[in-house]
């Protein structure tokens, strides 16, 4: 009797947890900015072109959520063997998608006298929604 409300408690735990993946993602993707906008600006800092510090912050960012996705965010939907090389190429996919979002925004709006801090923080906007999307109903389905 104790021992089936506890599984029942433990699995609804589960589940209210599960309901949170966009909240999860959100958590994952600020992590994962925090360390891109670190490398953007110490690229930027070093007079690195802003479309460049751009790829050279989002790709180590990528690397960072990935981790994170795969592992707190998307929980039981991480494949396994072959599969799992699959889901990775899927989840570089949507990365590379991101990252030329990123890229093209930066480029665009900093060629429009935009700044590059400006112009990031709009390309992470654009980025962040498209990829959640491919990520939760392509990458982690």
């Amino acid at each position: 009797m104790i021992a089936d409300t506890a599984s029942s408690l433990i699995q609804k735990l589960i589940a209210y947890w599960q309901s949170f993946t966009f909240a999860r993602y959100f958590g994952a993707s600020v992590i994962a900015l925090i360390i891109d906008i670190f490398i953007y600006s110490a690229a930027i800092f070093l007079s690195v072109i802003p479309s460049v510090a751009s790829a050279i912050g989002y790709s180590i960012g990528i690397i960072v959520h990935w981790a994170l996705s795969s592992n707190f965010v998307f929980i039981g939907k991480k494949k396994q063997g072959v599969q799992l090389h699959f889901q990775r190429a899927l989840f570089a996919g949507s990365a590379l998608l991101g990252l030329g979002i990123t890229i093209g925004t930066v480029q665009i709006l900093t060629s429009a006298d935009i700044g590059p801090i400006i112009a990031k923080l709009c390309a992470v906007i654009i980025s962040f929604f498209t990829v959640y999307a491919l990520r939760k109903w392509g990458v982690f389905r």
